[in-house]
Parts: C-alpha cells; structure tokens; sequence
C-alpha cells in the first residue's frame, strides 16, 4: 500500500523540479567567475586552516 502513496509523491516532485528548472535563467560569465572565486577563496581559507592545524599538533606530538 505504501507504494502506491509513493508514485503520486515523486511524479509531484520531480514537476515541480522541471518548472523550477524551466523559470531558472543562466548566469552570466562574470556572475560565474566571481561566485567561482569566491568557492575557491572559501576553500583555500578552509585548507589553510586545515593545514595549520595539522601542523601545529604536529609540533605539539613531537
């Protein structure tokens, strides 16, 4: 029974997927590349965090 209450669920979702899809517009280049470096900003920051912690309990175990 629980699998009939399924199909109408997903079939629901995956058009509200397709209209959304539909109303999303692309972005252009220069929207592109700034949100780009910002993601790649975010994760060089994380990294380098990352990096010092390591090395910090690298210092502190030896």
């Amino acid at each position: 029974m629980k699998i009939l209450n399924i199909i109408p669920y997903l079939r629901r979702r995956l058009l509200d997927m397709y209209q959304t899809l539909l109303l999303a517009k692309k972005t252009s280049k220069d929207d592109y590349s700034t949100h780009m470096r910002f993601v790649l900003l975010g994760m060089g920051v994380v990294g380098a965090m990352g990096f010092t912690i390591k090395l910090i309990g690298e210092f502190l175990t030896s």
